[in-house]
């Protein structure tokens, strides 16, 4: 059976730029898509840190600020894992208020400025003490352990800071 150059250059032109293209996603397989919002964009930052301190005194905590984006996987790492891991909920909920302060598009930039948390990355971690003192700022990488965060890092660090 003979067939013409052309039909057979077309078929594999065809074929190539079948295998070039980008698949397409649809917002069922993008995993960013059906991540929850779990940071507040309308938020002010100031008045969130305002609050958490009046609980804090209430109850002889610390407050911990996770300055984040919900654009950014690892933010969403870490909230998944205070949500899910036992010792690390039991410990934040005993000794912290925690507040999800976004960051994003430059947003409460003064706080990570004023906090030394603007160069770190995303999440990064701050803790107040219960009058506003403010006691650490952390660079959450160093909490991770491969594609994740350690559970007994992140312990461990909250540990350090809690109110004795």
């Amino acid at each position: 059976m003979k067939t013409g150059l052309l039909p057979c250059l077309a078929a594999g032109i065809l074929c190539l730029l079948a295998l070039a293209a980008p698949p397409t996603l649809t917002a069922a397989d993008d995993p960013k898509a059906n991540r929850p919002r779990i940071y507040d964009e309308s938020l002010d930052g100031t008045t969130q840190i305002d609050a958490a301190l009046v609980t804090a005194k209430k109850e002889n905590k610390r407050v911990l600020i996770q300055f984040g984006a919900n654009w950014c996987g690892w933010c969403h790492k870490l909230h998944r894992l205070v949500d899910s891991d036992k010792e690390v909920k039991a410990e934040l909920e005993a000794h912290y208020v925690l507040i999800l302060v976004d960051v994003n598009k430059g947003h409460n930039a003064n706080l990570q400025k004023k906090y030394g948390a603007e160069q770190m990355g995303l999440p990064s971690l701050v803790v107040l003490d219960a009058t506003g003192k403010h006691l650490t700022t952390k660079n959450t990488g160093e909490l991770e352990e491969g594609d994740h965060h350690s559970p007994a890092k992140v312990t461990a660090f909250l540990k350090q800071w809690e109110a004795r």
